[in-house]
């Protein structure tokens, strides 16, 4: 034998060999050839077929719902009877157009409002319990509060109404507001209500803690339960594959914490309904935020910062726009946000203010933001509401000449004196002073914590959770804290640091003295805060204060002059009362002729094409009646 046939004996025997073997040691051509099969699909009844491999190239099994909708987050046209809710993400799922799961959400289908089923897990999230102080903030029983001065000023102002009735207020938000345990509409509710609903433009000078959220909410929602999701007004612009949200409201805030709070509200009263409510805010991830507005867009609350950036992104359009809210209007301009507010407003593709509604809220509104709202608004009613919380037995502010060394001390004092069971807001200059104040509490076996600028995100919102749920009853917070902030069952505020603006000064104090309950409101005066005494003084002759002799001494001495020492001051209890400027002018300029012969109509022309053209019909709806004040023939 060759070596070449040895060899290739050896080779083909090998070959024969290595075929015939099997990992279990069996022979291959007696065992069946198995197909590996994936993990998730394992055990298996017999019949189910794994999906192709590939994954991305074989046919979606997704429902319709998640590939197409009415069209809010798609580049095809909205189609005439689509799913509503959030761009059908959840909605259209069969030809019934229910619900996809009890997550709490209905739909728009074939021109009606689907309700969607209870989810007993999310009320109770929302609404929290009978008695649960710590949810139940908003559920404020305002019949004590029938005598709050309220003056209503413009062309054909509609009458208030006294009760959540249908109409003017949707049923099923009647049934969300129960839940809430509103009893009876605020002040700025009564008004406001039948305003918005009538398609009028309102600015609303109100004070936090008035129910100013509901007053704009509660309207818009009516209209949007009514009537459905408005059709887009022209084809949705291609976004290269990603999805753009059509919000139909829009609510612009100065701060994260307002927005938050917004949104919070939004989704109480929007249970159940095709409306989605989104928020977005600078300062939080933002892929977390993106993929919250694909889930549905419907309602979105938004600090304008944000927003602007996720416009630039093509996440967002404004095309859609119907009801458009600037609440805390005159703090936005204070922190600078006016360049963005006025391309939101008429720099983008927003309609024009002939072809939305636009709302107003603030606490103050100085003559130079009414002449502002020239630009934004057409025909409104200027509604100005008295100050929830100022009538004597409400509130007790208390003036203590505190040097600044001794404040720590008399703070100690103020707080052993309060007492116990309430939340404690104690508001400071700088965020440095926030942080050492809140450990010398804690160095004094105080629990405390504090709130400011410098702290991320996830630590402002986990510090109010400690705050709100009265795990740690005192809160050291900066400005940011100041505005907006509704957190039921304080009741002593101290002003560690006064404001230089008694604007601020107004507002921090509306901190307590709200739901009927008695309120404490401490300031630490000393000569450093001569730059508001003046106002302060004024402010308190308005309300009809006692005004320390102290006080009145400092406003009349010279900038050298001498001075008082130590802690001094007032102890008694001046108390706020009546609804007189409370930190600002709250009078319409309209009627005083400082603008000028129609000048509160809307002008031609303007920015980005804001003016101008007739309403566009939102709904569709009947005409105006002939003689009527303007506004909108939406619905």
């Amino acid at each position: 034998m060759t070596n070449e046939t040895q060899n290739g004996v050896n080779a083909g025997g090998l070959e024969k060999d290595f075929s015939n073997m099997s990992v279990q040691g069996g022979n291959a051509s007696a065992a069946p050839k198995k197909r590996y099969v994936p993990p998730h699909m394992r055990n298996q009844p017999a019949g189910v077929t794994p999906p192709p491999s590939g994954g991305r190239g074989g046919a979606s099994s997704l429902p319709p719902a998640f590939s197409s909708g009415r069209g809010r987050f798609s580049d095809a046209p909205p189609t005439a009877g689509g799913g509503g809710g959030g761009g059908g993400r959840w909605s259209s799922m069969s030809a019934g157009g229910g619900s996809r799961r009890n997550d709490g959400f209905g739909s728009w289908k074939d021109g009606k409002h689907m309700i969607g089923p209870k989810n007993d897990r999310m009320e109770l999230d929302l609404f929290g319990e009978v008695n649960d102080g710590t949810t139940q903030g908003t559920g404020i029983n305002f019949d004590k509060y029938g005598d709050i001065p309220v003056e209503a000023t413009g062309n054909d102002v509609p009458e208030p109404i006294t009760e959540f009735t249908h109409p003017p207020v949707d049923e099923h938000l009647i049934s969300n507001i129960r839940l809430a345990r509103y009893t009876t509409p605020t002040p700025v509710q009564k008004y406001s209500i039948p305003i918005v609903g009538a398609g009028r433009d309102l600015m609303g000078c109100a004070q936090t803690g008035s129910g100013k959220t509901g007053g704009f909410l509660f309207p818009i929602l009516s209209a949007l339960f009514t009537h459905g999701p408005p059709p887009l007004t022209a084809p949705p612009t291609p976004s290269y594959g990603r999805a753009k949200a059509y919000p139909s409201t829009l609510i612009l805030a100065p701060t994260r914490e307002l927005v938050s709070q917004i949104h919070d509200e939004a989704r109480k009263f929007t249970y159940r309904s095709w409306v989605r409510p989104a928020v977005v805010y600078g300062g939080a991830e933002m892929g977390a935020q993106l993929r919250q507005i694909e889930r549905g867009c419907d309602l979105l609350s938004a600090t304008p910062g944000r927003l602007v950036d996720l416009i630039e992104r093509g996440r967002i359009s404004l095309a859609n726009v119907r009801f458009l809210v600037l609440d805390e209007a005159d703090r936005m301009l204070d922190m600078g946000f006016e360049p963005q507010i006025r391309r939101i407003v008429l720099g983008e593709d927003m309609p024009g203010v002939m072809d939305r509604q636009t709302l107003m809220f603030s606490a103050t509104f100085p003559q130079n933001i009414q002449m502002l709202a020239r630009d934004f608004l057409k025909e409104y009613v200027f509604l100005s509401v008295g100050r929830v919380g100022s009538t004597s037995e409400n509130i007790t502010q208390k003036i203590e000449f505190v040097e600044d060394r001794d404040k720590q001390s008399v703070l100690l004092d103020v707080l052993a004196a309060m007492p116990k069971g309430g939340l404690t807001l104690i508001f400071v200059e700088t965020k440095r002073m926030a942080d050492m104040l809140s450990d010398f509490l804690i160095y004094s076996n105080i629990p405390a914590t504090s709130i400011h600028g410098d702290r991320t995100q996830r630590e402002r919102e986990y510090a109010l959770e400690l705050f709100r749920t009265g795990k740690t009853t005192i809160l050291v917070a900066t400005a940011v804290a100041a505005r907006g902030l509704d957190i039921p069952n304080v009741t002593h505020v101290v002003n560690y640091d006064l404001p230089s603006d008694i604007d601020d000064y107004v507002h921090r104090i509306g901190r307590t003295g709200r739901a009927g309950n008695t309120g404490h409101a401490t300031a630490f005066f000393n000569r450093n805060n001569r730059n508001i005494v003046r106002d302060l003084i004024k402010l308190l002759q308005e309300a009809k204060q006692e005004i320390p002799s102290w006080l009145e001494m400092i406003a009349s001495e010279s900038a050298f002059g001498g001075g008082m020492r130590g802690r001094g001051g007032s102890r008694g209890g001046s108390r706020m009362g009546g609804g007189g400027r409370l930190g600002g002018p709250t009078r319409d300029v309209r009627t005083s002729g400082a603008m000028g012969g129609g000048a509160f109509g809307p002008r031609s022309g303007g920015y980005g094409g804001g003016y101008g053209g007739t309403p566009s019909g939102f709904y569709n709806g009947p005409p105006a009646p002939e003689g009527g004040s303007g506004g909108s023939s939406w619905w």
